[in-house]
């Protein structure tokens, strides 16, 4: 009769496994398997806090549960984390791919492709979930120390390709700001065009290297 019961048990627990899947649900312990997955993945709550990662992400960064997303990237970047972060607990910004510099246990620059998106609790967004999809081997570059983080931001936008409307949209910054930006960050680099700009900045090693 145990093994009866046993058998009878595991073809209910299959049963319903189908009709999770039948019904476009996941079935099992999902988060478990996120754990075991070798690729770093975190969630991180409403209000910004970090709240879980799973192995894989605790080897890259270590142990940063507690901590405010914004602090594992380089501090140049921890402003466009937090706009990034707000966008997407605000429901104006959905999935995102973006490249990042984060900081170690040792505390050496890695730069990473990261790919997030809003964590929904019936209609309400209570966090953010991401996984990291590439860590770059090369060494992660170095800000200009006359560059702001927003400069050092446009900066990296413009060596995308990004034209100044384009930048603006995505910065959520008017045309003018952003022209302000360039202007100052020409100075800085002692460059008189943004093609002069990208130059200085590749000879320096300011900018991301792109798979």
């Amino acid at each position: 009769m145990p093994a009866a019961r046993e058998s009878a048990a595991r073809l209910q627990g299959a049963e319903a496994a189908e009709s999770a899947l039948d019904h476009g649900q996941i079935p099992g312990d999902v988060q478990r398997a996120l754990e075991d997955v070798n690729v770093p993945s975190y969630c991180v709550d409403r209000f910004g806090i970090i709240r879980w990662l799973n192995p894989a992400a605790q080897e890259l960064v270590g142990d940063v549960r507690g901590r405010q997303q914004s602090s594992v990237v380089v501090p140049e970047q921890a402003r466009e984390a937090r706009e990034s972060f707000l966008r997407k607990v605000m429901g104006t910004e959905r999935a995102t791919d973006a490249s990042v510099v984060v900081v170690d246990p040792d505390g050496e620059r890695v730069q990473i492709e990261i790919s997030s998106v809003p964590i929904h609790e019936g209609s309400r967004i209570v966090g953010v979930f991401g996984i990291v999809s590439h860590r770059e081997e090369a060494a992660a570059p170095h800000p200009h120390p006359h560059l702001t983080p927003r400069q050092n931001q446009v900066l990296h936008l413009l060596a995308h390709g990004r034209s100044t409307a384009q930048i603006a949209d995505e910065l959520h910054l008017s045309v003018e700001t952003v022209r302000n930006h360039v202007r100052l960050m020409l100075r800085a680099l002692d460059a008189h065009s943004r093609i002069e700009a990208l130059a200085v900045a590749h000879r320096e090693g300011l900018l991301r290297q792109e798979r």
